[in-house]
């Protein structure tokens, strides 16, 4: 297992949320869809000749926005259970890092999806004692330099 499943959960996180985005905009729509009005000349309700106001909304349209809401439910159902599966494999390869202090930085920043600056604010509430505090950057570094210094293939799996 490599650092690649760390990026492939990071990015199937973020299209779970487009999807929701995405379900949530049509969700909106089939609420409350848009209405088209139109006049045609005929013959009112009190018999008099003339022109006529017909509003409601484009039937076509609506099915069309809702089969596709129904699809991309389907597709946000299946992401997530992937995503689980990532989540899994993900824990797995932060425990194999070796330092405890750079486990907690990638559970907060990869699982958690914190910012660098939450990161070292609650990296320094952990360890109140610590000379140097956590700052944002020296936390980017570090999940930084873990990226670069790691080995893909170890001698040992390849």
């Amino acid at each position: 297992m490599d650092k690649e499943i760390l990026v492939q959960y990071c990015e199937m996180r973020e299209e779970i949320k487009d999807l929701r985005k995405r379900i949530r905009k049509l969700d909106k729509f089939l609420a409350e869809p848009h209405r088209v009005s139109d006049t045609v000349k005929g013959t009112r309700r009190d018999g008099t000749i003339g022109s006529i106001k017909v509003t409601g909304y484009p039937v076509p349209e609506y099915y069309r926005k809702k089969a596709i809401r129904e699809r991309y439910q389907r597709l946000l159902e299946d992401k997530e259970a992937e995503l689980l599966e990532l989540a899994c494999q993900a824990e797995e390869y932060i425990e194999s890092i070796p330092k405890a202090e750079l486990r907690i930085m990638f559970r907060l920043y990869i699982i958690d999806g914190n910012s660098y600056t939450v990161i070292a604010a609650r990296m320094n509430a952990m360890f109140p004692k610590r000379k140097v505090k956590y700052t944002d950057e020296n936390v980017k570094k570090r999940i930084q330099r873990f990226f670069e210094n790691v080995p893909q293939c170890p001698e040992l799996m390849c």
